[in-house]
């Protein structure tokens, strides 16, 4: 499961940002995770918790917003949200002329801290 070391590594970087904030206490971690990035939510969701056991950030929440697959439609010209992974066409005019313009994010937001 690659999540834990995703969890990991999220765990080192907030880590050192609060010590640049003059070791300040992380409440919480704001992900952004595209539906395209490979990674699972609950997988990483668990992972979290054993990432921060015996750290700072150990009662520290994991915040998950999950970003949809959205596609650039050259026959439309414009931005398409897709209803599901396996149909990878524009919603409106079924083209297959498409391009990824969101979903394969996984992106830290925003550190809650104090």
């Amino acid at each position: 499961m690659h999540e834990l070391s995703i969890a990991m590594s999220i765990v080192e970087m907030a880590i050192e940002e609060a010590e640049r904030q003059g070791g300040a206490q992380v409440n919480a971690l704001h992900l952004k995770i595209g539906r395209l990035s490979g990674v699972v939510k609950e997988a990483l969701l668990f992972s979290w918790d054993v990432a921060c056991e015996g750290t700072a950030l150990a009662n520290s929440r994991l915040v998950i917003e999950e970003v949809p697959i959205s596609v650039y439609c050259q026959d439309c010209r414009a931005d398409r949200t897709l209803a599901s992974i396996h149909e990878f066409y524009c919603p409106v005019c079924k083209s297959s002329s498409t391009e990824v313009v969101r979903g394969r994010e996984l992106e830290v937001v925003a550190l809650e801290i104090q």
